[in-house]
């Protein structure tokens, strides 16, 4: 007798007019299947596989079942791009790595946007001073 396990996986959707829905996805799996049938080996997505520079970024990524994401990437540096399926994990890992990358460039940012700013009141000042401005100048 063939016994089946059916387990299922909710995801909450919010549509474009802003109503949200919650998505039941149901997956049948046997009962006596292997937990983990082969081991994955561990992918960091961010890591070109080219040119081994640490940029790659997604371009598109879509949800291809409950447990696994379709993910275009592009590196950068070489042009490299790939479209793969990748668990949950990896995903995660990878948007991860995403929030990090972001705040180091929203750091970077503020700190340089900061120093032009200085640079740009030190030269009014210095205009200031030196009756460089005029009325016909705003």
């Amino acid at each position: 007798m063939s016994h089946s396990d059916n387990s299922n996986y909710v995801r909450r959707v919010v549509l474009p007019s802003g109503r949200a829905i919650e998505v039941v996805y149901f997956e049948n799996q046997p009962a006596h299947a292997p937990q983990h049938a082969s081991v994955e080996q561990r992918v960091d997505l961010h890591v070109c596989p080219d040119c081994d520079k640490t940029l790659v970024y997604p371009v598109e990524w879509d949800e291809a079942s409950p447990t696994h994401w379709e993910v275009r990437l592009r590196c950068p540096n070489c042009e490299w791009t790939t479209v793969g399926l990748y668990d949950q994990e990896t995903v995660d890992r990878f948007d991860e790595r995403l929030d990090h990358g972001t705040e180091a460039l929203v750091r970077d940012l503020k700190r340089l946007t900061r120093a032009n700013m200085e640079e740009e009141v030190e030269r009014f000042s210095c205009a200031l001073a030196s009756d460089a401005i005029w009325p016909m100048d705003f």
